[in-house]
This record gives C-alpha cells, sequence and structure tokens, in this order.
C-alpha cells in the first residue's frame, strides 16, 4: 500500500501552479481557463469509463489515476479544497445513499 495520499497530489498541483513552470502540464493546463479543465476531467472520466467497461484493470488504474489527478486540478482552479469535498462526503455517510440522495432532489426542488 502506498503513502500517498490525495492531500499529497493536492498539495503538489497548488505548488506547481504557484511556481508557473512552462515545462509543468499542471500549469499549462491551468493556463487555457477551467473551461479547458473540466473538458480534460470530463475526457479522462469517460476514458475511466472505457477501461472499466473493458475489464482491463491496469488501464482502468492509470485512467483512474489521470481523472483524479484532473479532477483535483479542476477543483484547484475553483478554489475547492479536497479538505471541503472530503468534509462533505462525511456528512453523506451519517446516513444512508438512498436517504441522502432523496434530501438532496427535495432541496433542489424547493429551491427550483
Amino acid at each position: 500500500m502506498s503513502d500517498f495520499q490525495l492531500t499529497d497530489l493536492e498539495k503538489i498541483i497548488a505548488e506547481r501552479a504557484a511556481a508557473k513552470d512552462g515545462d509543468s502540464w499542471t500549469v499549462r493546463l491551468l493556463a487555457r481557463g477551467t473551461k479547458k479543465v473540466a473538458e480534460k476531467f470530463g475526457e479522462e472520466a469517460v476514458e475511466t469509463i472505457v477501461a472499466a467497461v473493458a475489464k482491463d484493470k491496469s488501464d482502468l488504474r492509470d485512467e483512474a489515476a489521470d481523472t483524479l489527478y484532473h479532477l483535483l486540478v479542476l477543483l484547484h482552479s475553483r478554489g475547492v479544497k479536497l479538505d471541503d469535498v472530503m468534509e462533505e462526503l462525511s456528512k453523506r455517510t451519517a446516513q444512508s445513499g438512498v436517504a441522502e440522495k432523496e434530501a438532496r432532489a427535495k432541496s433542489k426542488k424547493k429551491a427550483d
């Protein structure tokens, strides 16, 4: 088991973004704007789905890593911290997934 955590990756992304090193994929991607970052995240998510459906474990592992990286870059581009996402997930685990989804749907209907 690796000691590497998503928080480590989040820190690396923030450091590279701040350094503005032209050789960094992170910097180049962020320079293109949030829309392009989001598109790249979507592309990687689709590639992850394709690998999962193809039942190729090594491709799925690799594409999942790409997807997680690009998700963290997307969060960074919008100023959302991984801790905030983890806190939200923690709240959601306090109830069943079905109850949580129903509560969100009711809340959304009230907002509309």
